[in-house]
């Protein structure tokens, strides 16, 4: 795996900045999280876009988003990641970790120090080596995606 220094010069990790970044970054999300079950367009968004904050990975040769990730507030004071998705011939690159941490680093910022998230069966493993704890099975989303409540302490 290339080291951190050598993904940040390939890749920059910032918010979506444009119309057509944003469209791009919703087009990902959907893509990789939602049509290969039938679900519907739209149904990479929620109530809480204009309340969170997003985080896209652009190749920078290319301008290409190829990873996104989106945190955001909750009520209780913690905060929980979700639509992490990174393109299918960039995984296992370090990408995700990136993202995960630039997102680890906007919640440390504003004092959280609790970040849920529900991940999928299949990354339960990537966040347990970011030091996620399993907290519970949950939810199965289309009948066919298992999700575990995991979660870690930034502070």
């Amino acid at each position: 795996m290339p080291s951190s220094s050598d993904l940040t010069d390939r890749f920059e990790i910032r918010s979506p900045q444009t119309a057509y970044e944003w469209e791009q970054y919703y087009q990902l999300r959907y893509r990789i999280l939602r049509q290969p079950w039938g679900a519907p367009p739209g149904s990479e968004r929620d109530e809480l876009e204009d309340f969170a904050i997003h985080r896209i990975v652009v190749e920078r040769a290319t301008g290409r988003i190829v990873g996104c990730g989106r945190i955001h507030r909750r009520p209780d004071g913690s905060a929980q990641i979700r639509f992490m998705a990174v393109e299918e011939g960039y995984r296992s690159m370090g990408i995700g970790s990136l993202l995960l941490g630039s997102l680890e680093e906007w919640a440390k910022s504003q004092g959280i120090d609790t970040i849920i998230l529900y991940a999928r069966t299949t990354a339960v493993r990537f966040y347990l080596q970011h030091g996620y704890e399993l907290v519970a099975r949950a939810h199965t989303l289309y009948g066919a995606i298992e999700h575990a409540l995991m979660q870690k302490r930034v502070t």
